[in-house]
Formats: C-alpha cells, structure tokens, sequence
C-alpha cells in the first residue's frame, strides 16, 4: 500500500509539472469554457425582442390606433408606421421588417359590428420566430379586446399563467444548464484524447511500463491532473452562469457538483478510449469532437425535448449518458433536489464511469502488451 502511494504521488507530481508547461491543455481547459460560454450564452437565445414591424393605419380612428397602440414602448416590437400596405410590403420583401399588422379602413365600422378583422403577415422565412411573433400579437389583441367596452357581457375565462421552474421566462436559463454539459464534455475528452495520443506519438507512453508502475497506476494518474484542470473549468462555468448570467442553483450545489465529478470522469475515460484507438493527435482531436461536440448537442435534448423525436433518435440519446447528466443539471439549476430523479440518473452515471473507465484501463494494458 506505502508502494502504491509513494509511486502515486511520484507520478501526479510529475503530471502536474508537465501540465503546468503545457499551454495549450491549460487553454483548453480554463480559456475554452469561459470564451464557449460567453459566446454562446449571449449569442443563443430564443427570447424574441425588438421585431422589425410595420405598421399600416388605414383607419386613422382612436379606436383603430388604441388597437395597435400595443406595439409602442413594448419590448417585442420595434414598429415602423408606413401609410400604404404597399410601401409595407416593399419593407417585407426587403427583409427591413418582419411583420405587417394592417388596419383596415372598416376595422372601426366592423367592430361595432362584432367582424372586425386585423390583417398580420408574417415573414414565414424564419419560421420560429414568426410563430411566436404571433402568439405574442394574438394575445396582445385579445388582452385589448377584453379591456373595451361590452367585453364583460357573457361569461369569460381570464387565463392567469406562471412559469414554474423559469419566473423569468428566460431561454438563458434553460440553454445555461446545457452549455455547461457540453462545456465538460468537450473538455473531458479532448484533454485526456490529445494529450495521451501526443504520448502515444512520442513513445513516451511505452517507457513508463518498462518502470516497476503498473498500468492502472500510470492512467490514474494521467487522469488526476486533467481532472483537476476540468474541474476548474466547470467551476468557472457555474460562477459565470450565478452572477454573469443570473441563473439560479435551486438544488444542492454538493449535489451538482459530485455528479459533475462522475460525468467528467465518463468523459475522462471517453477520452482515453479515443487515445488509445487512434494514437494520433490529429485522429484523436477529430474523433474527440465528432464524439463529444455533436452527440451532446443533438442527441441529449440541449434544444429539443428527446420524446418529440423519432423513437429510434430517443433510444439513441437516452443510451447515452449525455442526456442523463443534463437531466440532473436542469433539475438541480431550475427545479430542486428531486431526490428519486437524481438518484436514478445519478446511478446511470455512475455505470456509465466504471464502464469508460474500465474499458480505458483494459484497452490502455492491452496495447502497450
């Protein structure tokens, strides 16, 4: 036991002193996370704001105007008031707007009636964001409807809604969580894939065996020091996501972060598998990314919910453990300790580490054999 300390100790000490000389795994483990998250959690969003709109009066009556009146000062819409439907068109097909709300000259004469109409057209170019621009004008116009007079005759149902788990409505605080298990991801695996694959290609990695190390010995400690650089990374990462970005930990940040440790120890093993196959720093960073970088974003419910997929892309990303650990993030940064939920996913994650790491130690020992 003494032996097998002496010989741990010697060997992360020398890790350390050789990652401290390494510049490019300390970037990629410190710079990386904190440019992948700035760059993305500012740059994705799905919260719509300021739409281009225009906006036609071609009934100039209060009534008319007071309709509309709701795209003034509002965060949504940044209206543009042009005199003809044409010259609104003209903006549309131009790409300066991407909405038209027209009014026509009937619309006062025809809402005493009960059959006005308010004309939207919608740039269909960008189909995401036109749907939810008009969910918003669809219940601005009925929230206006509701206020005038006579709206009270006859029974009505007034819709009182609330985001549980997102008060603020935020696409940040749900993107957050994701970005974070991308982030471990990625650095995970392309640390230990190109750093031990640089080994492999300078055949340094052969010469420790012929020492009285054994091989689980000598990936350990491989393991420890990039380890230790992830961790510091994932560190920065929720420190930027709290106070940069606002996002709440709702749950237990022990919890978060020992789950953290055991996926980062499924992407340290990842990592060393990848080593091992290719032994090639190019090959390993390619492998390292199509692996790492595609799977987590696609396949683990970052943007889309798994269940509105086909079956076979939901049995592909629910055997992955990319989407078991952000389950457990999204749960622990928005929802709560949800104790059965994090122990059923934890467990999952805790297979997946003895299997990755098992696999790197046996494929490590044989191709050195």
């Amino acid at each position: 036991m003494n032996g097998f300390v002496r010989r741990m100790q010697a060997l992360i000490h020398k890790e350390f002193l050789q990652l401290s000389r390494d510049s490019s795994s300390l970037l990629l483990g410190i710079v990386l996370p904190i440019a992948l998250i700035l760059i993305i959690g500012y740059g994705i969003s799905l919260d719509i704001r300021n739409i281009p709109t225009a906006v036609v009066l071609e009934d100039a009556s209060p009534k008319a105007q007071d309709a509309v009146s709701f795209v003034n000062g509002s965060a949504y819409f940044s209206p543009t008031y042009v005199t003809s439907f044409r010259e609104a068109e003209q903006l549309l097909l131009d790409r300066d707007v991407r909405v038209i709300i027209d009014v026509p000259p009937d619309f006062t004469s025809k809402l005493a009636a009960g059959e006005a109409t308010l004309r939207v057209v919608l740039d269909g170019v960008e189909a995401a964001t036109a749907m939810s621009t008009q969910g918003y004008i669809e219940s601005a116009v009925s929230s206006w409807l509701l206020r005038q007079p006579g709206a009270d005759s006859g029974a009505r149902i007034a819709l009182e809604a609330r985001m549980w788990y997102n008060d603020a409505n935020s696409s940040t605080w749900f993107f957050l969580p994701g970005l974070i298990m991308i982030i471990v991801t990625i650095i995970g695996i392309m640390l230990t894939a190109i750093v031990m694959a640089r080994e492999w290609e300078r055949g340094t990695f052969e010469s420790l065996f012929v020492t009285p190390v054994r091989p689980v010995e000598l990936v350990l400690a491989k393991i420890v020091p990039y380890f230790c650089v992830a961790l510091l990374g994932v560190f920065l990462c929720l420190f930027l996501s709290r106070f940069l970005f606002k996002v709440p930990v709702a749950g237990s940040l022990a919890v978060l972060l020992g789950l953290t440790m055991v996926y980062l120890m499924i992407a340290l093993g990842i990592g060393l598998v990848i080593s091992t196959v290719t032994k090639s720093q190019f090959l390993a960073c390619q492998s390292s990314m199509l692996v790492s970088f595609l799977p987590s974003v696609v396949l683990s419910g970052f943007v889309f919910d798994l269940r509105s997929t086909p079956a076979v892309v939901q049995v592909i990303g629910n055997v992955l453990p990319f989407s078991h650990y952000l389950t457990c993030l999204r749960s622990l940064f928005l929802s709560g300790t949800n104790a059965g939920l994090l122990l059923k996913q934890g467990g999952l994650l805790l297979l997946y580490g003895v299997f990755f790491i098992g696999a790197a130690f046996t494929m490590t020992r044989k191709k050195v054999e």
